[in-house]
């Protein structure tokens, strides 16, 4: 391109607002905006519909917690009642709160590291097998009812696999009730659990080793690497620490939020209320009750779970690479 196409080209283009040395910092903003305003425009519908379920919805489940609210009648402004019910007058409340901590530290932390360990195992692999061997780890994640395949498994009568080849062995002499057993629920919902685990994180770890730039292993070569366990800590989890996050993220979610599965194979209520979560107190306040103004309180504390649990990984991941 010859010099006079360059500038006829440049003359085309708009000219954009200068900041200025003496511009407060609101006036900076304004500015950046206008010089970006087609962004906004593109992100505007998603910001509408982001506000509109995800922002109102918590804001209003925020002021009803503070309220006698039926559905049927105006919401009666109570205060703090209904937290001093939730956490002295409530024993059913208690006994969700302490499954919901077993199964948010069995299953959180021991999910997340899975599904990063078999992400960096896969991530070696040739390509086409790596293809094969993801979808294999992937799809009980994404086949629905999957995990309800351990209900046959472990089906409370002869015709369960387990009963079948406990009793055949001689290691027992009637079969056992797995999912009605209050000692066999826990350990069971858990490994099912961590079975359905490798998900969306276990997808993006997979993306994050991909992008990990491979100079970088070169040059910690040369800075004194000497092992595979090195270049983890160092190298590539530190390039990685936004997809760590995000993969921790989802793992908070759906680990303080675990309920589904056990109501899928052991019902709901469990039995004696082993394994009642935060969730089922929710909804049974919410669906059964129509207790919303509680049941908004009862939301509130899980909400509040998952931002502690969250800001506690944050300051672990911060020490990635350190």
């Amino acid at each position: 391109m010859t010099n006079g196409a360059v500038k006829k080209a440049s003359e085309k283009e708009p000219k954009l607002p200068k900041a200025r040395k003496d511009m407060t910092k609101a006036e900076y903003i304004l500015l950046q905006m206008k010089r970006t305003w087609v962004g906004y425009i593109m992100v505007l519908p998603f910001l509408v519909m982001f506000i509109a379920f995800t922002v109102v919805p918590v804001v209003l489940s925020i002021l009803l917690s503070f309220t006698n609210f039926n559905m049927l009648q105006w919401p009666d402004f109570v205060g703090f009642d209904n937290f001093v019910r939730l956490f002295l007058d409530d024993d059913l409340f208690v006994r969700a709160f302490q499954y919901t901590m077993i199964f948010a530290v069995a299953v959180g932390p021991a999910s997340y590291i899975l599904s990063f360990l078999v992400a960096w195992f896969i991530n070696e692999l040739p390509p086409k097998v790596r293809a094969f061997v993801t979808f294999i780890f992937y799809g009980p994640s994404i086949s629905g009812n999957a995990y309800l395949v351990w209900q046959l498994l472990f089906q409370g009568d002869i015709y369960g696999y387990v009963n079948g080849w406990l009793l055949k062995m001689g290691f027992i002499t009637k079969p056992i009730l797995f999912f009605t057993d209050a000692n066999y629920i826990v350990p069971l919902c858990i490994v099912v659990a961590l079975w359905t685990s490798l998900g969306t994180s276990f997808l993006a770890f997979i993306a994050g080793l991909q992008g990990v730039d491979r100079s970088l292993y070169e040059a910690g070569a040369i800075d004194g690497i000497k092992n595979r366990w090195q270049e983890l800590w160092y190298i590539t989890l530190p390039s990685m620490r936004q997809i760590l996050l995000f993969g921790a993220v989802l793992s908070i979610t759906s680990s303080f939020g675990f309920g589904g599965i056990v109501t899928a194979l052991c019902g709901r209520p469990p039995t004696n209320y082993v394994g009642y979560t935060l969730q089922h107190h929710l909804e049974e306040y919410m669906t059964t009750r129509f207790e919303f103004g509680y049941a908004s309180a009862i939301s509130l504390v899980l909400f509040f779970l998952m931002i502690g649990a969250n800001v506690l990984v944050q300051k672990l991941l911060a020490k990635v690479g350190q």
